[in-house]
C-alpha cells in the first residue's frame, strides 16, 4: 500500500511542480511578453504578475522536498490553494470565461490529491 501512495503523491506533486513554478519560470524567462496574459486581462498590475510567480515558484518547489519541516508545506499547500481559489473568483467575476474556470479547479484537485497523499504519506497509520 505504501508504494501505491508514494506513487499517487508524487504524480499529483509533480504535475503541481510543473504547472506551477516550471510553467511560469519558464514563461518568464524564455517569453517574457507573456509573464501577465493571465493577470493583465483581469485588470491585476504588473508587480502582482511577478509576486505571483515568485510565491508559486517557491510554494511548488517547497513540495517537492518532503523532508522540509511540516508546517512550511502546509503553508505551501494553503499559498497554492488561496492562489487557485482566487483565480476561479476572478475569473467568474471578471471574464466569465468557462475554461479559465475550470483549469484552475483541475489544478486545485490535483494539489489536494497531492495533499491527502502527503498526509497519508506523514502519518501511515491512517
Amino acid at each position: 500500500m505504501s508504494k501505491k501512495i508514494k506513487i499517487i503523491f508524487w504524480v499529483a506533486t509533480s504535475i503541481i511542480f510543473l504547472m506551477e513554478a516550471v510553467m511560469p519560470l519558464g514563461t518568464l524567462l524564455f517569453a517574457h511578453e507573456y509573464f501577465n496574459a493571465g493577470t493583465k486581462p483581469l485588470g491585476y498590475p504588473d508587480y502582482f504578475a511577478y509576486t505571483l510567480i515568485i510565491c508559486k515558484i517557491l510554494g511548488a518547489t517547497v513540495l517537492m522536498f518532503p523532508k522540509l519541516p511540516e508546517k512550511l508545506r502546509e503553508w505551501a499547500y494553503a499559498g497554492l490553494t488561496f492562489n487557485l481559489i482566487f483565480a476561479v473568483i476572478s475569473h467568474i467575476v471578471v471574464d466569465k470565461n468557462i475554461s479559465y474556470i475550470v483549469m484552475p479547479i483541475i489544478v486545485g484537485a490535483i494539489l489536494a490529491v497531492s495533499y491527502i497523499y502527503n498526509q497519508k504519506l506523514q502519518s501511515p497509520n491512517k
